[in-house]
């Protein structure tokens, strides 16, 4: 995978507070554009999926940063099958934003800088945002973790089975079904996350020649860790004192995130702005090029409001 400007990352190692190794890509701009917007990717993703969202970001004077979160892409997995993807509590993910931003990304270029943040990812940025507020001019968050559909089972039904399973600690188990989700050969008629035929095949064939990369699923033990993190975050007064100014965008056809949580959490924020593109489906980035073209207008819009 390259941008669509022809660039590839660099990449540097950096540890995470408790020791674990965690990758960072960096696309460096010119020094005649000083901006820099850090890439904050979501659960089973990987620093080479967004060459192109790079390429784009670069070309509208950016230089970006993004990393590989702990226990997927090419950072350490915290258990000896590689394809789980487990932490104990969501402030190991927080560490790692912490050091991303202190070893990588405020070196690239002063203030104003930006973020732009997928699912997961947007759920730990909206963490980091809420507890040290200042860290970015604006924030633009594209399906953000609020809230997860639970396929064939009710919500009550699932958290009452992770708490089962995380009785004696975090679980190391796979959530059911994750083994069936091999990104390597997983049809396209069965994906969950994006209409766009090509670049799902583009991602799928960049994962079959680096397999290494790949991650299936949860644990029941990431599971639990998330259900505790997204129920501190739609706590009563949690959006209300996050300052930074966001646009935060719903897809409208999202089989991952219940985009009605995502509405309700915008409409609570004190400065945000809310999109929804009503034929998008959980990857906006990774969408057909309609769907792409209104996300970076809207992007356009917005940052060069805050972060000029």
């Amino acid at each position: 995978m390259s941008a669509q400007n022809g660039a590839s990352p660099r990449f540097e190692w950096f540890p995470s507070p408790d020791g674990t190794r965690l990758r960072a890509g960096i696309w460096q701009n010119t020094p005649a554009a000083p901006r820099v917007c850090a890439v904050l990717n979501g659960l089973t993703e990987f620093i080479e999926k967004y060459d192109a969202v790079a390429g784009e970001l670069t070309a509208r004077g950016f230089s970006v940063a993004s990393l590989d979160w702990r226990g997927q892409g090419a950072s350490a997995r915290a258990l000896t099958d590689p394809l789980k993807a487990h932490v104990t509590s969501f402030s190991q993910f927080a560490a790692d934003l912490d050091e991303f931003l202190e070893q990588i990304v405020r070196p690239l270029a002063p203030p104003p800088r930006v973020a732009l943040a997928h699912s997961m990812g947007a759920h730990i940025l909206l963490r980091r945002l809420h507890d040290h507020p200042g860290d970015f001019a604006c924030a633009v968050l594209c399906a953000p973790m609020l809230a997860i559909q639970t396929g064939n089972y009710p919500l009550w039904f699932t958290r009452a089975l992770s708490a089962l399973y995380n009785l004696n600690g975090p679980s190391a188990k796979f959530v059911w079904g994750s083994t069936d989700r091999d990104p390597l050969t997983l049809r396209f008629e069965d994906n969950q996350v994006t209409s766009d035929r090509l670049r799902y095949a583009r991602t799928q064939n960049f994962l079959i020649r680096h397999p290494e990369l790949r991650v299936c699923g949860p644990t029941f033990g990431w599971l639990e860790a998330a259900f505790r993190s997204m129920d501190q975050l739609n706590s009563a007064g949690y959006a209300e004192s996050i300052q930074t100014p966001l646009l935060i965008l719903g897809a409208g056809r999202d089989k991952v995130v219940k985009t009605e949580a995502t509405r309700e959490f915008a409409e609570r924020l004190p400065h945000a702005r809310y999109v929804e593109i009503a034929d998008a489906e959980h990857e906006i980035l990774m969408e057909n090029d309609s769907i792409r073209a209104r996300f970076w207008k809207e992007f356009g819009s917005f940052v060069g409001e805050f972060a000029r």
